[in-house]
Order: structure tokens, then sequence, then C-alpha cells
């Protein structure tokens, strides 16, 4: 440990670089929300942005992939509970977030807002919040800060929201995920309570001094319902999903929903706090939660192909692949969570993908009914392929993300819970595919109805286009050269392995 300042501050460096990922989008926040110029807020905004960015490439560059303990560790005595440190699950989210972060300003970048710097100023500091999360190993730090990362994305879909019935999906996320808070801070509390009654009183909320302190087998099973359903309520996973669809109805149509849905911090609260510390539980429940995984691909992917409007029928195929991603983690081996953090991550791109491209059709058509749509590959052809692969990557077409991912689900989940799940999770797959197609081929293809009403459709603009761009960039990338990021998760994976199937 290098002793940085005679205030009992320690990093695991010669720079707090964990730090530096929270405070720098935190104080690019806190200056653009009295900023009234909305020029200078793009350029303050992207500056923040594209400098957090080169912070995650940089953290990824001087992470040891080949060391099995937590890196860059951080404690603060002034701050009580501050203690940060990364693993490569951590990096790999914190290139995710620092990614969507850039695009989601790049994305208000090419919008006319008239409060444009108030609008940086949450994302910045949602970013920074959610760069948090990604660091710390305190669950109360990571129970404190998904609280006000929710009511952040709250203040977004209340203040821009383009729907009249805005105030029944704010109702409805506000009550879900006050409920799903309150059952993850019982069961932090539980553990926190077991840590004391095992130490004589001291209560103690960090991951690796818990570990230390083995839940009681009387305990498990409550504290892993709370720690579960807390975390599943904002996943979402059926049947805790009824927020979704009246929030991608009637909320905002990209700027909120990336930031909920893109970075799967649900997933990760399950693999970081969940899997290590209640494994006796997950082994006696992870059946039942299979089967209700294996029931949601199915009634999702239905009432996909019955909704009318993009926003709802996208929001169903979030439920219809959330659950496969569950079927994964729950199979309990290495490949089934390898797979799982890659399709989180590829989950995250092409949900990206497909908002901001759902998002660049409503501003030209002011609408999201598919009966309203069609013939816009004729003017917007880039926005057209960008859903497109965004689609194809979210299905595990061979060339994006989702392929590797998908396989390595299907072939853990048909070690572990043999031909019946498999074939159930692969059919849910091929279900996807066909709703997600539809809804392009309605979208884009279909010539315009003679009833739907006329619209000036302007061509693509420079900001578009290089959003479009970006995202095909990654998932491309990401897909043909998968094996840099499986090599980035292997090692911490592994603990988790070892502790499902000690007899390996």
């Amino acid at each position: 440990m290098i002793h940085v300042s005679e205030m009992a501050w320690q990093a695991q460096g010669e720079w707090p670089l964990l730090l530096l990922l929270q405070l720098l989008p935190l104080a690019a926040a806190l200056m653009l929300w009295w900023l009234k110029n909305s020029s200078a807020a793009k350029v303050i905004g992207l500056l923040a942005v594209c400098c957090e960015m080169l912070l995650a490439i940089h953290l990824y560059r001087q992470f040891d992939i080949t060391v099995n303990v937590m890196q860059f560790a951080e404690q603060w005595s002034l701050l009580p509970g501050y203690h940060a440190a990364v693993d490569g699950m951590s990096v790999i989210f914190i290139l995710l977030n620092a990614l969507l972060s850039l695009l989601l300003v790049l994305y208000i970048i090419g919008r006319q807002l008239d409060d444009a710097a108030k609008l940086f100023s949450i994302i910045l500091a949602t970013s920074s919040v959610l760069m948090t999360l990604f660091t710390t190993v305190n669950m109360l730090w990571f129970l404190l800060f998904s609280a006000i990362e929710l009511l952040l994305a709250g203040y977004l879909l209340i203040h821009w929201s383009s729907s009249p019935e805005k105030d029944l999906a704010r109702e409805r996320y506000l009550q879900f995920m006050s409920a799903g808070l309150l059952l993850f801070a019982g069961g932090v509390m539980m553990l926190g309570w077991n840590y004391a009654d095992a130490t004589g009183g001291v209560w103690n909320f960090d991951l690796l001094d818990l570990l230390q302190v083995p839940v009681a087998s009387h305990l498990q099973s409550a504290i892993f319902f709370l720690l579960f359903y807390g975390l599943a309520i904002r996943t979402p996973l059926f049947p805790l999903h009824g927020w979704l669809p009246i929030v991608a109805a009637h909320g905002n149509v990209a700027l909120a929903p990336v930031i909920l849905l893109g970075l799967k911090v649900g997933i990760y609260g399950m693999l970081r706090f969940m899997f290590p510390l209640v494994p006796e539980a997950i082994n006696e429940w992870h059946l039942y939660v299979t089967a209700f995984a294996v029931a949601g691909v199915f009634y999702a992917a239905i009432l996909a192909f019955m909704q009318r409007n993009m926003r709802r029928l996208l929001a169903y195929a979030v439920i219809s692949h959330t659950s496969i991603l569950i079927i994964g983690l729950f199979s309990l081996g290495h490949t089934a969570f390898q797979g799982s953090v890659l399709l989180a991550v590829n989950f995250g791109l092409a949900t990206a993908g497909l908002l901001f491209m759902s998002g660049f059709v409503f501003r030209r058509t002011g609408s999201m009914l598919l009966s309203r749509l069609g013939g816009l590959f004729d003017t917007i052809p880039i926005i057209g392929i960008t859903f497109l692969i965004a689609g194809l990557s979210i299905v595990g077409m061979p060339g994006t993300p989702g392929f590797d991912a998908v396989h390595l689900i299907l072939e853990a989940a048909m070690e572990r819970n043999g031909a019946l799940v498999t074939i159930a999770a692969a059919l849910g797959n091929v279900f996807a595919a066909g709703f997600l197609l539809w809804a392009f081929q309605r979208a884009f293809l279909t010539p315009r109805q003679s009833k739907a009403p006329e619209a000036f459709l302007e061509t693509t603009t420079p900001h578009e286009r290089l959003v479009s761009l970006l995202l095909i960039l990654v998932l491309v990338m990401v897909g043909f050269y998968s094996e840099p990021w499986l090599e980035l998760i292997d090692t911490p994976l592994n603990a988790l392995h070892e502790l499902y199937n000690p007899h390996e």
C-alpha cells in the first residue's frame, strides 16, 4: 500500500485511478448544472466523456489478467465505507459504462434542447454513480449509490418524457424500484447483522470481510431471496418486469432506458455480491429460478409479437433475453458465468443501438406505432442498418458478441440442466429473432400505408451517422475479437466456478 497523503488515504498504485473515474464526470456535472450556454455545455460534456473513456482504456491496459486478486484498491478513512477495487469483471463493465456515456452525449448533441446543459449534467452525474457501483466492494455503498442512480434515471423519465401519460410511467417506475431497493436493503442488513453476530457486535458491509464470515445456513435462503428479488426487479426478470412495458411506452425514448437497461447493474450485483455470499441457497433454489426464466423467455416473446408499438416490443425483447441471461447465470459453471457476462455486455451495446435508432426514428415521425411507420430505409438507411445489426447481435448471429455468449450459455445449460432447458432457451432465441426482424421489416422495409400521415423525413445528420457507425464498429469488433474480453473475465469467474463446483 502507498500512503498518498496524511489523511489515511491508501491506494494500490501511484495515483487514485478509480477515484478519478468517479469524480471526473461528477465535477463536470456540477459545472454544467449552473451553465446556461448550450454550446459550451456540449463542449464540456463531450470533453468529460472522452476523458472518462481514455481513463477506462488506461485502466484496462494496466490491469493484470493473470492475478487473481482485486486490483487498484483504494481506501479513505475520512469517508466511512469507501473501499474501491476492481477485477476483470468490473473492468469490462467500466468500459461499457464509459462507452455508453460517450454515445449518450453524442446522441444529445444532435438534438435541439433548451435545457441541454442540465441534461448533460444528469447524464454525467449518472455516469459517476455507475462508476462507483462498478468499483465499490462495500454493499452499503452499492445500495446507497443504486438508490441515487435510480433517482437520476427517474428524473430523466419525468423531465424528458414525450408522452402525455408520463405520470403513469413515473408512478409505476417509482413503485417497483422502491420495492426493489427495500428488498435489497433487507438482504444487506441481514448480512451486516450476521457479521456482527459472529464478531461480537461489529457491523461490517465490506465484501472482502463478509466473505470471511460464512452466512449461517438458516439465513441463506432469506438473504438470497431478498438480494435476488431486489436485483431482479431492476434487471428486469419475469414476473417482476411490470414496470418496463409502461415506462417504455410512456417514458423517455432512449436516454433513461439506455441507463436502466444497457448497463446490467442487476446482473453485476448478483455476480459481485450475491453469488459469492450465499452459495448454499443458490444451489438449493437455482432450478426454480431457471424454471421461471424459461417461462419468461416464451411469455415475453409471445407478448412481443402482439405489440404494435416499437417501444413496448423492445421492452419485451429485453425481458425475453434477460431470461436467457438468467438461465446462463444459474447454470453455475465457468462457461455459464463467462457467457452471461459477455451476453450482458453485448446486451448493453445492442439495446443501446436499438433504443438510439428508435429515438432517431421518433424524432422524424413523432410516433412509435408500427402501423404509422414504414419505408424508412429509403431515407435513413444507416439507421436501418444499425437497427438490424443491433437486433441480430441480441439474437446471437455469427460476427456479433452475442454469438459466443449464447453459445457458452447453451453449452453450460446443457451440462447443468439437460436438453429440455437448453432447447427451450434456444427456441426462445429463435422467437426473439422473429419479432425483432418483424419490427425491422415493418418500420424500415414495408411501404408506408396510404392512411398513414405523411411526414417530412430528413436525412441523417452527421451526429446520427457518427453514433450509428460507432455502434456498428464496436459490435463488429467485439463480435470478431471476443477472445480478449473472455480472457479479461476468466480469472475472477474461476473463483465462482470453484465455489459451485468444488469436486472439479
